[in-house]
């Protein structure tokens, strides 16, 4: 957790880029394929996160995904323990040790090797005060080094393990691998959680697969 990333007039900044996308009466709590919007595009080759990511992947790491999440009265939703392990590809190609498929608003998503995973970073940048009663992620601490798990095995985990709740202000950053196990409760007084949420990745992936977010098939 890294407090003060960004600043006031930042934050105000983006909120009102984004004001269009931000969860409403009809359930939308957020959007995929952000980096299409160039202020979530700046802000993601940005010193302040590139100062994230660099010293964790190497200065060759290239973001790959942009999702926005906003939990209000209208999309308000609880997230059960999991990793995340799916990524966005530009095109279908059936190759050994990726899988499932699937499409995600229009973008086709596989689940890769956890080789590939591990070579991956998130960032979580709040827009919003994010305290417990506001849909804090939960994380359980040094559980992404251990690779991809089955469900049975992640209910042990949690079970077993120490959890911990990211309390972070507005301005302030998460910064997590995509198989650390996390969850999320619902607000209990819901507003605004929104969160910027960009992936990173340096790590080459098989031929003829490509980042849906970045021009070359490998670093």
């Amino acid at each position: 957790m890294v407090p003060d990333v960004l600043g006031v007039d930042r934050i105000s900044g983006l909120i009102e880029s984004l004001r269009e996308e931000v969860g409403t009466s009809s359930g939308r709590g957020g959007r995929r394929n952000l980096l299409d919007e160039p202020v979530v595009r700046q802000l993601a080759n940005s010193v302040e996160i590139r100062n994230l990511v660099e010293p964790i992947l190497g200065e060759k790491a290239f973001v790959v995904r942009g999702i926005l999440f906003d939990k209000t009265e209208g999309a308000n939703w609880k997230v059960p323990w999991h990793q995340d392990v799916t990524i966005a590809i530009r095109h279908r190609v059936d190759i050994d040790g990726f899988g499932p498929w699937s499409i995600k608003q229009g973008v086709q998503h596989v689940q890769p090797p956890a080789y590939v995973l591990q070579k991956m970073l998130s960032v979580r940048i709040h827009l919003d005060d994010c305290p417990a009663t506001n849909g804090a992620l939960r994380v359980i601490p040094g559980s992404h080094m251990e690779g991809k798990l089955d469900e049975s095995i992640i209910a042990d985990k949690v079970q077993e393990r120490e959890t911990v709740t990211c309390e972070i202000s507005a301005g302030g950053a998460l910064v997590m691998r995509p198989l650390l196990l996390h969850s999320s409760s619902a607000s209990e007084t819901p507003q605004h959680r929104r969160v910027v949420h960009l992936d990173y990745a340096n790590v080459s992936i098989p031929e003829g697969l490509s980042w849906f977010e970045h021009n070359t098939e490998s670093v």
